[in-house]
């Protein structure tokens, strides 16, 4: 094996390395418990390094046992997979750009608004078609629930640091003037037109917020914070495989030349 097909090797031996975080990114998203009502959001990261590591398999065995052919076929698939990664960060950065937090006084958490995130997400994750089973999903999971375990008065309650997730749906919008009772149980609103959501809400453990749009926009906010960990990741990996094809075609060539030469 020759200088430049040992190069191309140890850079490709690098690259399998770099999809182990992907891999390893996509799979703490998908595993969330707040993200399992969303089912085609949740592979996507996965399925980005599992072609990451065949790619690099690829070129590690054809740099290895000296396959050209694998080689060239490996410089072009790592040429693909890097434009869809960097397709896939542009279109994420787009689309989870829009933040729709909202400051609430004398309050830790922070609530949601719906018209705060971009058009496409509200259309493809909290549209009509797509509602009725992530509100059912929702309503299944225990979220809301630990909330009782853990907060007891009021003042713990507004000091807590909730998901976007459990601002939305497991409690009435500030706005609406709602009593503590409990984490989920409210009554007596003094502001019962102050919003919407406020007429929604129900104490019933199975309804509360779940129809809210307040609970819509908090599932985009959580989706949007943990997209934006995972994107920090596919940055890194993303220079990290654009110097290792950069390099590894400077060796492809290398290696071409030595050949015509002989």
């Amino acid at each position: 094996m020759g200088v430049s097909n040992n190069v191309i090797a140890a850079l490709n031996f690098i690259a399998l390395l770099c999809s182990i975080p992907i891999i390893a990114s996509g799979v703490w998203l998908a595993s969330r418990a707040e993200n399992a009502c969303v089912h085609w959001l949740r592979w996507p990261v996965v399925f980005a390094g599992a072609a990451v590591l065949l790619v690099a398999l690829a070129g590690f065995v054809g740099a290895y046992w000296n396959k050209h052919g694998l080689l060239a076929l490996y410089l072009f698939s790592m040429a693909a997979l890097i434009s869809t990664l960097l397709v896939l960060l542009i279109l994420s950065f787009i689309v989870f750009r829009p933040d729709g937090a909202v400051v609430v006084p004398s309050r830790a958490y922070r609530e949601y608004r719906l018209d705060g995130f971009s058009e496409w997400l509200r259309d493809h994750v909290t549209g009509p078609d797509n509602w009725d089973n992530i509100r059912a999903c929702l309503a299944d999971s225990d979220f809301c629930a630990k909330l009782n375990d853990r907060y007891i008065s009021a003042e713990q309650f507004f000091a807590a640091d909730l998901s976007p997730l459990q601002s939305g749906c497991c409690k009435p919008p500030t706005i609406c003037g709602y009593q503590y009772v409990n984490p989920t149980m409210w009554i007596n609103p003094v502001n019962p037109i102050g919003d919407p959501d406020c007429a929604i809400w129900n104490n019933d453990q199975s309804q509360l917020c779940y129809n809210c749009d307040s609970c819509k926009a908090g599932l985009l906010g959580n989706l949007r914070k943990e997209w934006r960990k995972v994107n920090a990741i596919l940055i890194v990996a993303l220079v990290v495989l654009i110097g290792v094809y950069m390099i590894a075609c400077s060796a492809f060539r290398n290696a071409q030349k030595g050949l015509i030469k002989k």
